[in-house]
């Protein structure tokens, strides 16, 4: 898969927030997804003790979520932990893989934040950018906003907000389980989001695509090496 690139990596942290700022407002938020056949999950695992990490990409059908391409790649950590600028951090390892692919993705979901984020351009946004095809977020955690309360069944969400407005949404993906928190990153819209994420579930708390990626990135991490096919 081809990536043009978007911007130089060598930077550091007051830059990269004064860089967030600017690309925000190229981020599309609000194009409907009506269709897609691939769906890819993205996920990173590190390995602090030698610092490494492993970014991996997963390819799956839509209609039957049968994985058709994966793979993973390995790097140096070359940007520190510091809250609000994780995609500094996990995007270009993230992107490696993604230039793996043969088969381009219809739309892809990542483990991390997309709008519903500080300067509102997390991961899925920044990726989102250096892909040009619709992302979203899907994050295991609530890094901003707050949300009312959900119903136990599955597919019951509450509007997350930020400073009254609307960043994401909490999803609960199966019955009395903790809910994930989905935002839209580029291309596409909060509907369209939460769609993908209700649709890609297959009995879990997480996305069949981003489920799979983390598989696949602990494999590689596990072992100490990339792995691809």
């Amino acid at each position: 898969m081809k990536i043009l690139p978007l911007h130089d990596w060598n930077l550091i942290p007051r830059e990269a927030v004064a860089f967030q700022k600017q690309l925000a407002d190229r981020v599309d938020l609000r194009s409907p997804l009506t269709d897609y056949r691939l769906v890819a999950g993205a996920d990173v695992s590190y390995d602090r003790h030698a610092g490494r990490m492993y970014g991996g990409v997963v390819v799956l059908r839509a209609e039957d979520l049968a994985v058709v391409e994966q793979h993973s790649v390995s790097q140096s950590i070359r940007f520190p932990y510091v809250p609000g600028l994780l995609s500094f951090r996990e995007a270009p390892v993230v992107l490696a893989a993604f230039e793996k692919l043969r088969r381009e993705p219809d739309v892809v979901l990542l483990d991390g934040q997309g709008y519903a984020h500080p300067r509102r351009f997390g991961l899925a946004c920044h990726v989102g950018l250096w892909l040009g095809i619709p992302t979203l977020g899907c994050a295991k955690s609530l890094l901003i906003g707050t949300h009312g309360r959900l119903g136990t069944r599955a597919g019951s969400m509450a509007p997350l907000k930020d400073q009254g407005e609307v960043i994401g949404m909490a999803v609960r993906t199966r019955a009395s389980t903790r809910p994930v928190y989905v935002s839209a990153g580029h291309r596409i819209d909060l509907p369209s989001a939460v769609r993908v994420v209700l649709e890609t579930c297959r009995g879990y708390r997480i996305p069949e695509p981003t489920r799979q990626a983390h598989h696949l990135v602990n494999k590689a991490r596990h072992c100490g090496c990339s792995d691809s096919a």
